[in-house]
């Protein structure tokens, strides 16, 4: 049985080509299901609509490595614990570290479709794990999630819960709306740059 783990900010587990998040992080996910469900679309639209939506850009650079096909990245925030755990990688996917200490550099898990859209060329060479630096490229359009609104649950495009609490952004893709997903108010603020704010 071959087994491959990765341990950082997220931790990522692939056995006999299976992946499986490790046990200890299940607890992270407690309370999700009991949480109001709000249509991540409908929310989005209905701030925009309020004349809360702004644009930004990623322009801290990140760290990125191919990923094992089946590996499953959970993505954990300091201080938070679990935010989102993938579905299993595919051939050509791509693991991202984000640069931010505040949040525990924070990894995800890209699609080979999307990654040279948002991410481009390498600019470095591969450290001993694999992790090149690229830089972000595009901007998105986002909503902050409003105070009175309390903590409440969306569904991210690949079928995962996310928490969302006051003060997180929801970031939505130009070109594609259902591209939209929460992201920690503190991993916005490290990673990135405002160009239009938020009301």
């Amino acid at each position: 049985m071959k087994a491959i783990t990765h341990l950082a900010a997220c931790i990522s587990i692939v056995v006999a080509g299976l992946a499986t998040p490790l046990p200890l992080l299940a607890q992270d996910a407690a309370g999700l299901d009991t949480l109001p469900r709000k249509d991540r679309l409908a929310y989005f639209s209905d701030v925009a609509d309020d004349g809360g939506a702004g644009t930004a850009r990623k322009t801290m650079p990140v760290d990125a490595r191919p990923a094992v096909p089946g590996e499953v990245v959970v993505s954990i925030i300091a201080g938070e614990g679990v935010e989102t755990r993938s579905k299993p990688a595919s051939e050509g996917d791509w693991v991202v570290r984000n640069r931010c200490p505040a949040t525990g550099n924070e990894e995800i898990l890209v699609s080979a479709e999307k990654f040279p859209v948002r991410y481009g060329e390498a600019i470095g060479e591969a450290d001993a794990e694999g992790y090149r630096t690229f830089r972000p490229k595009g901007s998105k359009a986002y909503v902050l999630a409003r105070a009175f609104d309390g903590e409440f649950a969306i569904e991210a495009p690949w079928g995962e819960l996310q928490r969302v609490r006051p003060g997180d952004a929801i970031v939505q893709m130009p070109e594609d709306m259902q591209d939209t997903y929460r992201i920690q108010g503190d991993a916005f603020a490290c990673t990135y740059e405002i160009l239009t704010p938020a009301r």
